[in-house]
């Protein structure tokens, strides 16, 4: 079985109220190519997600967002849920984090909300985003070039919508890590 992403650790990033499917189908993708996934919240112990249009499940949280460092991880997943955002949002932490990132160069994925932790000032210039209408004045704000496009994968920035277009974006987020992952093998 080909684990493209074996060795490499990714976080994700959640609070309560983060959109349960958007973190779920791409965990499952990643874990079959042999990445170490790792749950990133400002909750202690247990997060819960959203579902539908209401609570859903519990999932363990491996670190509390102040005990982690960007450089910690080799990629990094945003999912949507705007009580989870807006939480994380308020946080240093997350910036830190987000910033590190987007510093490095290193391989982001975010989709709906999860697309507003991306807008820290002067850190997305050149970047070409997909993003929600409510918050494209902010992401430019942050140098950031808005698409009119659902999808957007700017060199190793995947950025979606939401719901429409999960599948597409799962299946970027493998097809972008990997390649990355690749790349940064050979170098």
């Amino acid at each position: 079985m080909d684990q493209p992403l074996a060795g490499k650790s990714i976080a994700i990033l959640v609070a309560n109220g983060f959109e349960e499917l958007e973190m779920t189908e791409p965990q499952r993708a990643l874990l079959k190519t042999g990445a170490t996934l790792r749950t990133i919240s400002p909750e202690q112990g247990l997060v819960n997600g959203w579902h539908g249009k209401s609570w859903g499940h519990y999932f363990p949280v491996d670190k509390q967002v102040g005990e982690v460092l960007g450089a910690d991880y080799d990629m990094l997943l945003l999912p949507g849920g705007e009580r989870s955002v807006t939480k994380l949002q308020q946080s240093a932490h997350t910036r830190r984090i987000v910033g590190h990132f987007l510093d490095a160069g290193k391989p982001i994925a975010a989709i709906d909300q999860g697309i507003q932790l991306l807008a820290i000032p002067g850190k997305l210039k050149g970047r070409t985003l997909a993003a929600p209408e409510a918050v494209r004045a902010e992401l430019e704000a942050a140098g950031g070039k808005i698409s009119d496009e659902a999808l957007v994968v700017d060199n190793v920035t995947i950025t979606a919508l939401g719901h429409d277009e999960l599948a597409a974006f799962v299946e970027q987020v493998v097809k972008v890590f990997s390649e990355a992952a690749a790349v940064r093998k050979a170098a």
